[in-house]
């Protein structure tokens, strides 16, 4: 693990590997460690960096509200002090919607994105409103709002099968601090909505989606890609394809970083 001081709060990250970079982004109530069965695989061949997001994992908390831009100046901070040009980024969730904001404000840093049970759309007024809700209700009980939310992003048919599994991302959770919670979904929150870069930007994008996500609406996400070019990959369970469909995740991602390399323009 490393670090890196911005605006007086320490950040936390890895590297590991050499070659093409890319760059893991952590889901909310997530951190960097979701990614370490990844990392040990895709260093093999990459160079893999992962960053704990604002106020998640051992990154401290940064105001009350932690904008989509503000963790994408995180990023950019970070690949500045690596010396590193060009990335692919793969963000996960709430780490797709810091990915997309990295992409519109350092576009000649990008060399390819994945947006993992993610979407470049802002939030409905009905999804804010749930923001809200969320936002009073852990503040309210902070652990029973962290076990719901977290036994909710698999999909049904995998809460008893991935029982272990479940109670393990639900450790990690509990490790976020309530600031970190509230500024997050202030954040989300207030997120712009990014369609545009999938229509208007060339380097590579693969969508991936769970067909039976409890928490983005399979049908809607497949909007934001039509008249586009972008790859899309439908997994058939929820939320959290990092960990319901790993071996097959792990074999996406790696298919994607060496066809990237293959037909890179830069």
């Amino acid at each position: 693990m490393e670090t890196l001081l911005y605006k007086n709060t320490q950040i936390s990250y890895t590297d590991n590997g050499k070659g093409t970079a890319v760059v893991m982004l952590h889901g909310f109530l997530e951190n960097k460690t979701m990614w370490d069965v990844y990392v040990s695989e895709l260093s093999k061949k990459n160079r893999i960096i992962t960053i704990d997001l604002l106020g998640h994992g051992e990154t401290e908390s940064l105001g009350y509200i932690q904008t989509m831009e503000e963790n994408a100046d995180v990023v950019h901070a970070v690949l500045s002090k690596l010396k590193i040009r060009k990335a692919i980024l793969v963000g996960h969730s709430m780490g797709g919607y810091v990915s997309l904001a990295f992409a519109e404000l350092y576009p000649e840093k990008m060399k390819g994105l994945v947006l993992l049970n993610s979407t470049s759309k802002e939030d409905s007024s009905e999804r804010k409103k749930n923001r809200d809700r969320a936002i009073k209700a852990v503040k309210k009980d902070y652990e029973t709002f962290i076990r719901l939310s977290i036994a909710n992003l698999f999909s049904e048919d995998n809460r008893e099968k991935l029982i272990k599994k479940i109670e393990e991302v639900k450790i990690q959770a509990l490790k976020t601090p309530l600031q970190g919670i509230v500024a997050s979904l202030e954040g989300m929150k207030i997120r712009k909505d990014r369609e545009f870069l999938l229509h208007t930007t060339t380097y590579p994008k693969l969508l991936i989606l769970g067909k039976k996500d409890p928490v983005l609406n399979y049908e809607e996400n497949l909007e934001q890609i039509k008249g586009t070019h972008i790859e899309l990959v439908t997994f058939g369970d929820g939320h959290m394809s990092s960990i319901e469909n790993r071996e097959e995740l792990l074999a996406v991602l790696s298919s994607f970083i060496k066809n990237n390399l293959k037909h890179s323009f830069f």
